[in-house]
């Protein structure tokens, strides 16, 4: 098929990467021209603009940081036209970018109008996943559309799920980090106390791996150095979940408790356990950097 992709990030050119594998002609656009050098060499086509990009695509996939980005893209800003304005023709579209569930809404009533299926599809899995094409696809949006869409999410993903109408892949996956969220900040939690009282993080690890308190941190994704030898921990932290995007989901979630009157209140305390080390300079870290707040004063 002819594919769109834009946005090229630590999830994105990964995901990218699989659709060529899977011998699908893929277009690319990003503001980072490297990352589409990248792609390019890789076998994918380099595009100077999204629309441009879009332009003769069946299949558009878009992975962006935030709601406002996605609007931007597809809805337009400062009065100028979107990408759904630009369209020749009508692709399925699928956003794979986590944002809220009413920004998902109104960019796929705006789709609707112009008769152009348009699918929130945020993912779960991680880096690691993204590069394994092992991902976890939540797709919110009709069941159509979400039949259209499967060949295309499965050369990128294992677990394909319909979670529902439009905006109901944006709150399973909200739910989804806020439960990660507090369970890599307890799981950091758990490791520092134990280190202090002169546990091997590494013994007390797989103690709690195969006890009650286990969890994908411990099984997947330790948060001490040196545990697990592909985890972000190893790497000082380096690419993977951002704190910043931990942060911005975890916001994410305290907004849906605010307008559903939901009582979230270990949601909230990692939403600001992260805001906090957000601030303390350590946004652009991975996420399970977390484990850094635990260990000031070693």
């Amino acid at each position: 098929m002819n594919i769109a992709f834009i946005g090229l990030g630590n999830m994105g050119s990964p995901m990218a990467s699989n659709l060529v594998k899977a011998g699908h002609n893929v277009t690319v656009f990003d503001l980072v021209e490297s990352a589409m050098q990248a792609l390019e060499s890789e076998g994918a086509k380099r595009a100077e603009s999204a629309e441009a990009a879009a332009k003769g695509a069946e299949v558009i996939i878009s992975m962006l940081p935030a709601g406002v980005h996605v609007k931007s893209l597809y809805l337009g800003r400062d009065g100028g036209p979107g990408l759904l304005e630009s369209l020749e023709s009508k692709p399925l579209i699928i956003d794979a970018s986590t944002i809220s569930p009413e920004d998902a809404r109104e960019v796929a009533a705006a789709a609707r109008e112009r008769g152009v299926t348009w699918l929130d599809a945020p993912v779960s899995g991680g880096v690691g996943g993204a590069k394994a094409g092992a991902l976890t696809f939540i797709v919110g949006g009709s069941a159509e559309g979400f039949e259209q869409a499967r060949p295309v999410l499965e050369a990128m993903g294992k677990n394909i799920f319909h979670a529902g109408e439009s905006g109901s892949g944006q709150v399973a996956k909200i739910c989804n980090n806020m439960l990660l969220g507090i369970l890599m900040s307890g799981t950091a939690e758990a490791l520092a106390l134990g280190v202090k009282n002169g546990m091997d993080p590494a013994v007390l690890s797989e103690i709690m791996k195969q006890s009650s308190g286990g969890n994908w941190a411990l099984n997947v994704y330790n948060p001490w150095p040196g545990v697990m030898e592909e985890s972000a921990a190893s790497r000082d932290y380096q690419g993977g979940f951002l704190t910043d995007l931990m942060a911005k989901d975890l916001g994410l979630a305290w907004e849906l408790a605010l307008g559903s009157k939901s009582t979230v209140p270990m949601g909230s305390q990692a939403r600001n356990l992260f805001a906090l080390h957000s601030a303390q300079g350590s946004g652009s870290l991975d996420f399970s950097s977390i484990q850094k707040l635990y260990r000031e004063g070693e």
